[in-house]
Order: C-alpha cells, then structure tokens, then sequence
C-alpha cells in the first residue's frame, strides 16, 4: 500500500526526481511548484474530506521546499498546520540548522528535515520510515518541557542530534 505524498518544489527537474522515485516504489505524489499552490492543494483536498482531517488526511506526509518563491515552506507548514496540526512534514533544506530553529520557533514543533542535496532514495526512505512519527511526538513532547536555562544554540544542536539519530536518514 502506497503512501499519498504532497510535494512543494519549485525547481521542476527536482520535481520530477521526487516523483520518479516515490511513484517507483508505489506511491501517489501530487507537486506543486511552490508554497501557495502547496496550500491550495492542500485545502481543496481537506475540502473534499467533508470533515476535520485526522494524522493521515488527506495527505501521509508533505514535503516542501524550505525556500521557494510566492510563499516558502516554513509559511506554508504554518498554513497547512492551521488545518491539520498532526499533518506529518519534510522540510528539504540545505540549511538544516536554521530550519529546525525556524521550525521550532515558528512552529512550535520539531518537523523531519532531508539535507539538499540528496539522492532520490534517501527522499524515499525517509518517508517510508513511518516510525519515525511517533518518535517525532516525544521529541516534540520533549522540546515543550526543555531545560529553558540552556542556550538557543544548545537546544538546537541537541534537537538536531536526536533527529538525526532517529531519522537515520537525510542528513
């Protein structure tokens, strides 16, 4: 049973890539080519659910540009977060320290981050990896009781240390 991704790229060969290889190993993919049509997309299909969207609707995981034009990625998660706060995210970042501090900052939570560049199988296995969602919620449970007296920098480093422990991939 195949996974129902949504993607946000704006660079269409890293579009295609994405497709390429996840609908190799069976699964839906719907692009989009930046952060607005993402929250359209995404609107239109919890629209079509008739009723609030529970951990996997409409979408298994997203996955979205960090930074794009029109509406970047960190926008786009808050908009698609307002609809959905257990929808599961990527963010495919070359800057993967400040995105995890925007993310937690902005988000309030811990999202799953995927290093540019990257081969499309690492993509692949990083979204297979649904194990990682639970994981995920403690980490996020985690960052809520975190040591306060630590330094932003700490507490970044050290979320970012347990993220890519549990990932295994991406980074």
């Amino acid at each position: 049973m195949g996974l129902r991704v949504l993607v946000a790229e704006d660079d269409a060969d890293m579009a295609k890539m994405y497709r390429i290889a996840l609908e190799a190993k069976h699964h839906t993919v719907v692009i989009t080519k930046d952060g607005e049509e993402c929250v359209r997309v995404y609107k239109q299909e919890v629209d079509k659910l008739g009723k609030k969207p529970s951990k996997y609707e409409p979408f298994d995981v997203a996955v979205l540009d960090y930074r794009m034009p029109k509406m970047d990625g960190l926008e786009a998660a808050k908009k698609i977060l307002a609809m959905n706060r257990a929808q599961r995210l990527v963010f495919a970042s070359a800057y993967v320290k400040e995105t995890l501090r925007d993310s937690v900052r902005q988000l309030d939570q811990v999202v799953e981050l995927i290093q540019k560049p990257f081969e499309p199988k690492i993509l692949v296995e990083l979204i297979e990896n649904t194990a990682v969602v639970k994981e995920l919620e403690d980490i996020n449970r985690m960052l809520a009781d975190m040591n306060h007296t630590k330094s932003d920098e700490e507490q970044i480093n050290e979320l970012l240390n347990v993220l890519k422990r549990i990932q295994k991939v991406g980074f």
